[in-house]
């Protein structure tokens, strides 16, 4: 018997119990654990809470409408742009997914923006935690992701809150920097708006440092979160750089998005980079007409921007021409007609974790083009905030809080995080207000200790079946020139359901009914009803004997042996 045993323990994966005919002193007890998939989320979505509430729908005797709505208002806890989140995250909840060690991570991030545009197309609105109005008023600077969620969540608490926005529409790189086949302007509107009917002021056109001063934001708000995004592009600093048909794709992508007129049609443009902007550059002057190309310093293992992004790049025809760097842009009197390159080689690691590229002697070398748009990075505008800069032109935070040196004053975003992703800001956004509302009460923000994460190998894999990942599906390349329509679809209810089922509920009960099934002793009680925990069971721990076949029989890992 005990052979059989630990056979099984290696076939399942659960944790290794010590056990023998008389038993254990060890006895069982539920113990929610943290999913992976949550703790990889910048945001803290409660990834599981959400896929679990449309995947028990069904048990529960619920409607899946009351079910998507649930699961709407749990993922709006802590993001308030779902549908703009189910387009733009590079999903880093899927790398860790344990599902990967069988068939393939849950696609998470599809299901997400499937309620968000569930809660758009039922008009779901937002709702406060409290009735009361607090007379203490909020300033946020920027309505990007980070301000956006700063502002939606210290208006959830009562807080009467005004962004104070530079550009004429909302949304900051959501709106300027993203193109609209990755994200249509009406769905980033509509998220906007509903943050809006929480009482939310928005000024458009007003830049704080210039139109209004930081000391008259002092005067009249308790606290001030700055969300400036960092919409400078930098330049590369090689001659010839200066004047027309040089423009960083920052610009570039900024007057496209605004809907000025930008003549790349038959047009060879070369964009210099490999982060998300250099391939959204290219791949919004390709559907322009251009003749689009890309040159990056180090090769495609080293490229920084999302992998689907430059697999779309490729599938879209756009070359990349990997360790080049540029020398100089060649002109013919005002006009770029060429771009002088230098082949590169990969040397040690830099102090990004990533091999240095060099200069091969000798390897010089000219690529045709008339127009250069440059993404080599980009910085913040410190415009009337400069005592906010530090040496390297970011905002320096508390990490844990998001305050900045000067007391009633935080910040998060690009500025802090350095460039970060759009799940980012709205981590940093929520962690802000939650310090802010703190420092407002003078109270002591609590300490978090949450349950430890939840892995493959603590979990009995072989209890769940073999599902296939439900894919995205894309509009063809040859229907993407000429237009900005959007490229992915949002899944069907159907789709939705199916995926929601492949979640394996990872450390958390989902009453498969194994603990019961297994123990030869009588030792777990069915409930008629689950407990103020939510779970089905109980332990009769006067007859166990801790032969601990619970534990490792719960596909889940909920069940440890203390």
């Amino acid at each position: 018997m005990a052979v059989v045993l630990k056979i099984r323990k290696r076939e399942v994966g659960a944790a290794s119990y010590s056990r023998g005919s008389e038993g254990s002193h060890l006895r069982p007890v539920y113990k929610q654990k943290t999913p992976p998939c949550s703790n990889a989320c910048p945001a803290g979505n409660d990834i599981r809470g959400f896929l679990t509430t449309i995947s028990q729908t069904e048990m529960f005797k619920r409607e899946y409408d009351e079910s998507y709505e649930q699961a709407w208002r749990l993922l709006t806890e802590t993001n308030p742009l779902p549908s703009i989140i189910g387009r733009v995250c590079p999903h880093f909840c899927e790398t860790d997914c344990n599902r990967n060690a069988k068939d393939g991570a849950v696609s998470i991030n599809q299901v997400e923006r499937y309620l968000g545009d569930y809660g758009l197309n039922h008009n779901l609105k937002h709702e406060k935690i409290t009735d009361e109005v607090k007379s203490d008023k909020i300033a946020v600077v920027g309505s990007g992701p980070a301000g956006l969620s700063a502002a939606f969540q210290m208006a959830r608490r009562g807080y009467p809150v005004t962004i104070f926005e530079a550009f004429e529409k909302s949304g900051g790189m959501l709106r300027y920097g993203i193109p609209s086949y990755r994200l249509p302007e009406d769905i980033l509107d509509a998220e906007v708006a509903a943050i809006a009917d929480l009482g939310v002021e928005i000024k458009y056109g007003t830049r704080v440092g210039v139109d209004v001063s930081m000391d008259d934001l002092k005067k009249d708000y308790a606290a001030i979160y700055l969300g400036i995004g960092a919409h400078e592009g930098w330049t590369m600093g090689v001659p010839g750089e200066e004047g027309e048909g040089v423009m960083s794709a920052v610009e570039f992508l900024n007057k496209v998005n605004a809907g000025e007129s930008m003549d790349v049609n038959g047009k060879k443009v070369l964009i210099i980079g490999g982060g998300n902007s250099a391939v959204d550059a290219a791949r919004v002057s390709w559907r322009m007409g251009a003749d689009s190309q890309i040159v990056y310093r180090r090769t495609r293992e080293e490229m920084p921007a999302e992998e689907e992004e430059i697999d779309d790049t490729l599938e879209e025809g756009i070359n990349i021409e990997y360790l080049t760097a540029p020398v100089e842009i060649i002109r013919a009197g005002d006009k770029v007609t060429g771009l002088k390159c230098i082949r590169m080689e990969l040397g040690e690691p830099d102090d990004s974790g990533r091999r240095r590229p060099e200069p091969i002697e000798g390897s010089e070398f000219v690529i045709d083009c008339d127009v250069v748009l440059p993404a080599i990075g980009q910085g913040a505008q410190f415009d009337g905030l400069d005592t906010f800069k530090d040496e390297k032109g970011w905002i320096t935070v508390d990490e844990a809080t998001g305050a900045t040196s000067e007391d009633g004053v935080w910040a998060g975003g690009d500025v802090t995080n350095r460039l970060g992703t759009v799940t980012e800001a709205i981590g940093l956004g929520r962690k802000a207000a939650n310090a802010m509302d703190y420092h407002i009460r003078g109270e002591e923000i609590p300490k978090e200790y949450p349950p430890k994460v939840i892995k493959s190998d603590n979990m009995a894999m072989n209890y769940y079946a073999e599902a296939a990942r439900v894919e995205k599906s894309h509009i063809p390349v040859s229907d993407r020139k000429g237009n900005f329509n959007e490229i992915v679809s949002t899944w069907t209810d159907d789709q939705a359901k199916e995926e929601s089922l492949r979640c394996m509920s990872c450390g958390m009960c989902f009453d498969c009914g194994n603990c019961y099934s297994f123990c030869s002793y009588n030792a777990v009680k069915k409930l008629g009803e689950r407990d103020e925990n939510g779970n089905p069971y109980e332990f009769k721990l006067e007859v166990c004997v801790g032969c601990a076949k619970c534990a490792e029989e719960c596909p889940c890992g909920y069940i440890d042996m203390s």
